[in-house]
């Protein structure tokens, strides 16, 4: 074939209603589902980069997925550069040698950890293709070892780690959104209604959320960023500490033009204390100022260690 067979979710025919207490997930030699037709190909790659890309996304529409297992980077002087990808169930869990105990001490009874049913994935898959650089030039070429699943496949993609993960697009958009500060479930919602068929979880946005969070931080722990950030847009920033060791006790944020206007109209001036805003249990404490014409403004914003 020229170009990989169109194999897309309508061509496949899964069972219906499975029976829970019959069902067997492992299948017979003679019962193993053969996919190597799909990836049995003359097309000539680019790259490597190319020809992974295009056999996970193949792999995908059959809701299975494959893995790389082996890798030669460089071109040797007996051995071309290639890629092995195998289907993620393949191989077999390993096991921890027990420790080895002398004849004359005494054993230990140690309770033994038994893995769960669903414990593990692995089930000696032998699906397995090898992409491999050409001799003549540096493109790249795909053959199929072994086509053949022993395992019954999926019939919903959704909760799978690859399935879910996001798209480079996906990821600007995401890291635009968090500049304007919208929530993780509105940018999960928005990625549905753009795709009906998107699989990403809301687990995988927050995580993508707390990785933006942590790359603009630079290493800085939560009050070195507060500080950063208040002195970077202009606030003022006073802070003191506890006089046995090195911990904020206190931290007062305020703008010049804020405190400009309170000394402008020092008439009214209103403090309230909130409670269960941070992960440190200190009291957030607001202080607003009104002016003549009965508009308020905030004054200062403090955490403190009690009220």
């Amino acid at each position: 074939m020229d170009q990989f067979e169109d194999y897309s979710q309508e061509n496949i025919d899964f069972e219906g209603d499975v029976d829970l207490n019959t069902f067997e997930e492992f299948l017979e030699p003679e019962e193993y589902v053969d996919h190597g037709h799909l990836f049995t190909t003359n097309r000539i790659f680019n790259s490597k980069v190319e020809l992974v890309d295009l056999v996970k996304e193949t792999a995908m529409k059959t809701n299975t997925y494959l893995i790389i297992n082996w890798y030669q980077r460089s071109r040797t002087t007996d051995r071309r550069p290639y890629v092995i990808l195998a289907c993620e169930r393949g191989g077999a869990v390993k096991k921890t040698p027990k420790p080895v105990v002398d004849d004359e001490e005494e054993e230990e009874e140690v309770p033994i950890k038994r893995r769960g049913l669903y414990g593990t994935k692995k089930c000696g898959c032998p699906f397995k293709l090898k992409g491999e650089q050409m001799a003549t030039s540096d493109n790249w070429q795909l053959f199929v070892h072994n086509g053949r699943h022993n395992h019954r496949i999926g019939v919903y993609n959704h909760g799978h780690a690859q399935a879910t993960r996001l798209t480079e697009e996906q990821l600007k958009q995401t890291e635009q959104f968090r500049k304007s500060h919208v929530p993780p479930r509105n940018i999960l919602q928005f990625f549905r209604e753009q795709n009906i068929s998107c699989a990403v979880s809301a687990q995988k946005i927050y995580n993508v959320v707390a990785k933006i969070k942590k790359n603009r931080m630079q290493e800085r722990n939560t009050v070195e960023e507060v500080i950063c950030l208040s002195a970077k847009w202009g606030y003022m920033v006073f802070y003191r500490n506890y006089e046995e060791s090195n911990i904020l006790s206190d931290i007062v944020i305020a703008y010049p033009t804020s405190i400009a206007m309170i000394r402008t109209w020092p008439y009214v001036l209103i403090m309230d204390t909130t409670y269960k805003t941070n992960k440190y249990n200190m009291p957030l404490l607001e202080a607003l100022g009104m002016t003549l014409t009965g508009k308020n403004f905030t004054m200062a914003t403090a955490f403190m260690r009690n009220e």
